[in-house]
């Protein structure tokens, strides 16, 4: 596996795989990666001829209180998880070279409307970050595809409109969310949590099937929503939400809707922030 840092080396890479007739699959990530980081490469690498993914810690989409400094960069942990799954170049870049004027001073996209609501709510700016940042690398990289996380859901679905409203020519695939064999999704965030925080985390997966389970028998959503988060706080959980939203465009469903829709908790165990989703079809 190549890795690049500069942006004249990583198109001149992908030329090459272009004059060969070959496509470009690409995994965006800020690094640390787990399990679910590689199951995303593993995706790309069976729907393209070739397979980038990039290391970059952008600091756009670090809020005030979200200490950019301290994110953990496992630069050559990374490498190795990337070439075990056949990835072909890694794009490693530095600040400068995404935000050639500096960060403060860079273009900035925002994607109204699906930002406003959930995470949007609680870590304002951050979406504007995501999406400049992933546009800045897909000018860069110009892949035929991109894999992302359902994990993170609503960020895949900023992606999804930006690159419908932005005309991008990139197919975005989501991946289905890994998880650990008592149902907790697979997050760089987990290697915070104490023993005891661990055992309990599992619980967001349990609430978020209790969810699914109560919508499906016909209780409101808000009825539901309340129940899930009475659930998580007798647990010793802080959520920040326990949603019921159109899993398209992430409002509120219409009184008596049961389908499209999706269940989203994020919520704090001591010190480690922890999201997840289901879809309730």
């Amino acid at each position: 596996m190549q890795t690049v840092q500069d942006a004249p080396a990583l198109r001149a890479a992908i030329r090459g795989w272009r004059s060969k007739g070959q496509t470009v699959g690409f995994v965006p990530t800020m690094g640390n990666l787990h399990a679910g980081h590689q199951s995303l490469v593993r995706l790309a690498r069976a729907r393209a001829d070739r397979v980038v993914a990039s290391v970059f810690v952008n600091p756009t989409q670090f809020g005030p209180n979200e200490d950019f400094e301290r994110y953990p960069r496992t630069l050559v942990h990374d490498q190795a998880a990337l070439a075990d799954e056949g990835c072909d170049l890694l794009f490693a870049p530095e600040v400068a070279t995404i935000y050639p004027y500096g960060a403060e001073l860079s273009v900035s996209l925002r994607v109204p409307q699906i930002t406003a609501t959930l995470e949007g709510a609680h870590r304002p700016g951050h979406f504007d970050g995501v999406a400049t940042v992933v546009c800045k690398l897909f000018n860069l990289v110009n892949p035929d595809l991109a894999v992302f996380g359902q994990k993170d859901f609503q960020q895949l679905k900023v992606i999804e409109r930006m690159v419908r409203d932005l005309s991008l020519p990139v197919k975005v695939i989501a991946a289905p969310i890994l998880r650990a064999d008592d149902g907790l999704a697979l997050s760089s965030r987990n290697q915070y949590l104490s023993p005891q925080e661990r055992a309990r985390a599992p619980l967001i997966h349990d609430t978020l099937l209790k969810m699914r389970e109560l919508l499906g028998q016909g209780h409101p959503w808000r009825a539901v929503e309340q129940v899930a988060e009475a659930q998580l706080t007798r647990a010793g959980f802080a959520p920040d939400y326990a949603a019921i939203r159109r899993a398209e465009d992430l409002a509120e469903p219409e009184e008596g809707q049961r389908e499209g829709l999706v269940a989203l908790i994020a919520a704090r165990l001591g010190d480690t922030r922890l999201i997840d989703n289901l879809l309730l079809d």
